[in-house]
Parts: structure tokens; C-alpha cells; sequence
């Protein structure tokens, strides 16, 4: 059997496995946070940073005076927290993946999501899914950095003269800025035809505006890395990576003999193991994609994302539109290709992207499946590929612009924000540039929406709402994100004069 359908079939049966936990097996809410009784008020006690409790702006020692609670259309209720009952009766009613507001002693809110209890039963059952899912997890982050480095120096190296690295360099920016801003301007129209954000029942209330920003201007200076090793060592520095690698294979075309032929050959060689490394690591694809499927089914559910439905809705139809109708006109107009035969060819890289939520832990399976299924030279693969898991986020670009414009309309209609035109042009900018800065990992897209938010001057605590819902959008966006840098590497390689991206709607996509 072919891996796509494998794929699928382990996508189908984890999703059925979670739902079947989730109704079988006891499984409460948790906030996988300490907390102690002071003079009427809860304290924190401790906490893992890194761990399931999503905590923000609160420290150990700090102290919580009340809950408050939005349930969407059963309206907003503030509950004083004088004890740990009073938090558990809480929690007790919540389910795992809610959003709560925590009010501090001095007034703030800070945000909590509610995790699935570590000693219930369904945990228990999760316990060996999770096993299997980090493990598959951390062998693609293992593949990254070594995957993206040899594959642009080979790439660079490889393309020849400097002339043909310059026209594949424009043509491949001009298509992943291109893409970019029709996938913004198609969510900021529906966003504003649809509204959904006019007396939406978020809880959240007017607050002082974030002061975190990060500047174009700033992305453009952390590309350059001070360090070339620990840029190594990071997963979350792939812009340094591919700075350096792109560095580095220009320059060794200009060594010289016998000097650019060893530099060549050795990078050559480092690639093919990688990506023999990456086909013995695929082989378990299957069996990750349903542990991932399954424990995100079985965590969370789908109780939590019924308050912001219409507002899911809009970013799921904006990146339909996006993914089924503006790519493919330009996969058949410009590159000459069945889209369907295409998606075909595509479909394995496509659904490891639904379930990782990551463009640059995909990277591995894209770029096999576009060289050997797409039939596209490793000449032109090597270089835009990597390039675009981490620049070209078609998906990720409309849903920051579609989520910070939600939450200004909401602002807008409790009279506390103007949304003006102006505004909205600098969402759609902000947007361009903060999805070439997002990393290619899970919810990298909602971290850059502070970025678009702090330019607005509006309060930061409504991207962390949108966190409750952010999973299974995050899984759309990332396929949105691959199938376009996919659709770049067929278009750039019919412009180089390669046929064999346009022959698979005739000879078939296997």
C-alpha cells in the first residue's frame, strides 16, 4: 500500500481511537499548576515553564483573587477564588483545552489553559500514545537543521553560474511574496465581509496595550547569526541556518579549484545521507500520524471551540479558498500543471503537514515527495524548498491578518479601538512580515500575532484566547503553508524548462 493512504488510514483510526477515549474513559481538566491557600487568596506555588500549564505574566509567589469565566453564549461570571474548592469546583466543570482568567491581587489577568489530568484514565491510555508521538516528533526536529543546511549549500553550489542563482533567487522571492499577499488580502476580505469579531462574547476586557514589538527591521538583523555553531544547535534559528548556508554556498562557488569541487562533493554526499536518513525515519509515518491524531482527539475534544466557531470558520474558508482555487490557477496558468495531479503527488507531504502542525518537521517528507513524486530536480527542490518552509507561510500570513483583525472588530464593537483603513493596511503588512519571521513549528503563528497586536496598540491577552482554539487551525494553516512551497518548486522548475512536474497528469502521480 502506498504511504499516502497509510497516511490517511492512520489519520482516520486515530481520530476514531480519540474519540472513542474521549467518551469511554474519565478524563478531567487539569491546571497542571501548584497552588497553596494565603489569607483568602490562592498562591503559586510552582509550575513547569515548559509544560502543559500555558501560564502568562505570573510568577511563583503571586497570588489569584478570582476566575473568570466566558462560556461564548451562556454568557461571562466572575467566581471568587477564597480556597482550593473553590478552584476545583471550577476546573470541574471545564474541560481539557478551556481557557481560563485568572484576576490577580492587583487587578491583571492572566491566562490558563486547562490541560488533560495526568492521573486520570484517559491519561493513563495517552501515556504510551504520547511516547510514540514525541519520539516520532523529536526524530523529524532531529532531521532538520542537517537536512536544511546540506540541502541549500548543495543547492547553491549546485545551481552553477551566479547568473542562474540570481534568476532562481527572484523568481522564488517574487512567487513567496506573491502568494503571501493573496492569501492576506483573501483573509482580510472575508474577515471584514463576515465580521465575526462584531459582539463576539470573549470575556476579554479593554487593558493596557502590549509593549513587546518586533520590527522588519529586527528580523533582518537576528538573520544574521553572531554565533554559527549555537545557530546549529536551535531549531528556532533556521532563518541564521539558511543565512549562513546560502553564505556559504555562494562563496564556495567562488574558491576555486580544486577547492569548490571537494566543498561540492562533500556537501552532495552529506545531502543524499540525509535524505537516506529521512526515508528511514518516514517508514514510521503511519504509526506517528495516529499517535498525534489520536492524542489531540482525545485531550481536548471539541466542547472548547464552540464559542468561536464563526471566527474558525472564517480561517478554515479563507485557506480553502486560498489552497483550492488561488494556487491551482496558478500551478495550471503560470507552471502549466494539473493541479490535481499535483495534489496527488502531494498528498504524503500534505497530511504529515496536517499532523505534525509543522512546515520545518514536514521538510523531510517535502522534499522527497516533490524530487521523486513531483519530479522535480534536486537542483531546484534543494534550494526552494528549505527556503520556503521557513519564509513562505502563505497559511500562516492569513490567519495572523484574519486573527488581529477578529480581535480589533471585537475591540472596535465595545467602543475601546477604531478600526480604520489605515489600520487595516498595517495588518496586512505587519502580517507579510511577521509570517516570513514565524518559525516553522507548531502555534509559531500565533506568537508572531503579538507582533501585529503591539503594532496596533492592542492588549495581548486576546492572542492567548485564541491559543484554545489554535490546534486544529494551526494543522490547516501548515498544510496551506507546504502545498504552496510545493507549488513554488513546480512553477520555478517548468520556468527553468523541466517537464516533468507538467507530465504527471499524464503519466499519473505515482
Amino acid at each position: 500500500m502506498k504511504l499516502h493512504w497509510q497516511v490517511l488510514i492512520a489519520m482516520v483510526l486515530g481520530a476514531l481511537a480519540g474519540v472513542g477515549m474521549q467518551k469511554g474513559l474519565d478524563g478531567p481538566a487539569s491546571t497542571a499548576v501548584s497552588w497553596a491557600e494565603r489569607d483568602g487568596a490562592l498562591e503559586l506555588v510552582s509550575f513547569d515553564a515548559g509544560g502543559p500549564g500555558k501560564l502568562s505574566d505570573l510568577a511563583v509567589g503571586d497570588r489569584i483573587a478570582a476566575v473568570v469565566l466566558d462560556r461564548g453564549d451562556r454568557g461571562q461570571r466572575r467566581v471568587e477564588l477564597d480556597g482550593l474548592a473553590a478552584l476545583g469546583s471550577v476546573v470541574d466543570e471545564s474541560t481539557p483545552g478551556e481557557m481560563l482568567w485568572l484576576e490577580r491581587a492587583d487587578g491583571g489577568l492572566v491566562s490558563l489553559k486547562l490541560e488533560l489530568d495526568p492521573d486520570s484514565p484517559r491519561a493513563r491510555i495517552l501515556a504510551p500514545l504520547n511516547f510514540i508521538a514525541d519520539i516520532f516528533l523529536r526524530l523529524l526536529k532531529m532531521l532538520i537543521v542537517p537536512l536544511v543546511m546540506a540541502s541549500i549549500i548543495a543547492g547553491v553550489a549546485g545551481v552553477g553560474s551566479m547568473g542562474d542563482l540570481r534568476r532562481m533567487g527572484v523568481k522564488t522571492f517574487a512567487y513567496y511574496i506573491s502568494t503571501s499577499i493573496l492569501a492576506i488580502l483573501l483573509g482580510q476580505l472575508l474577515v471584514t465581509l463576515v465580521r465575526p469579531g462584531d459582539g463576539a462574547k470573549l470575556g476579554l476586557a479593554a487593558a493596557e496595550p502590549g509593549t513587546t514589538t518586533t520590527s522588519f527591521i529586527d528580523i533582518l538583523i537576528r538573520m544574521i547569526p553572531e554565533n554559527v555553531p549555537s545557530a546549529l544547535t536551535s531549531n528556532g534559528a533556521m532563518l541564521q541556518v539558511i543565512f549562513f548556508a546560502i553564505l556559504f554556498g555562494i562563496f564556495a562557488t567562488k574558491a576555486g579549484e580544486p577547492h569548490f569541487s571537494r566543498m561540492r562533493e562533500l556537501f552532495d554526499s552529506f545531502f543524499a545521507v540525509m535524505l537516506r536518513m529521512a526515508e528511514g525515519v518516514l517508514t514510521l509515518l503511519p504509526y506517528g500520524v495516529f499517535a498525534l491524531i489520536a492524542r489531540v482527539v482525545a485531550s481536548t475534544g471539541f466542547e472548547v471551540f464552540r464559542p468561536l466557531l464563526l471566527y474558525m470558520a472564517v480561517v478554515a474558508g479563507a485557506l480553502i479558498i486560498h489552497a483550492a482555487v488561488t494556487l491551482p490557477v496558478l500551478l495550471r496558468v503560470v507552471g502549466g500543471i494539473s493541479p490535481l495531479a499535483w495534489f496527488r503527488a502531494m498528498s504524503p507531504a500534505l497530511m504529515t503537514a496536517f499532523s505534525t502542525s509543522s512546515s520545518s518537521m514536514t521538510l523531510p517528507v517535502t522534499l522527497e515527495t516533490i524530487e521523486k513524486k513531483g519530479k522535480v530536480s534536486n537542483k531546484v527542490t534543494s534550494f526552494t524548498v528549505p527556503l520556503g518552509a521557513t519564509i513562505n507561510m502563505d497559511g500562516t500570513a492569513l490567519y495572523e491578518c484574519i486573527g488581529v483583525i477578529f480581535l480589533a472588530q471585537y475591540y472596535a464593537s465595545a467602543g475601546t479601538f477604531d478600526l480604520t483603513l489605515q489600520a487595516q493596511g498595517l495588518v496586512v503588512v505587519m502580517a507579510l512580515f511577521a509570517s516570513v519571521g514565524a518559525a516553522g513549528i507548531p502555534s509559531a503563528g500565533l506568537v508572531m500575532m503579538l507582533t501585529i497586536l503591539s503594532a496596533l496598540d492592542l492588549p495581548l491577552e486576546g492572542a492567548a484566547l485564541l491559543l484554545a482554539v489554535d490546534r486544529p487551525l494551526d494543522m490547516l494553516r501548515t498544510v496551506v503553508n507546504v502545498w504552496s512551497d510545493s507549488c513554488g518548486a513546480a512553477i520555478i522548475a517548468r520556468s527553468e524548462g523541466e517537464t516533468g512536474p507538467a507530465e504527471l497528469g499524464r503519466a499519473g502521480a505515482g
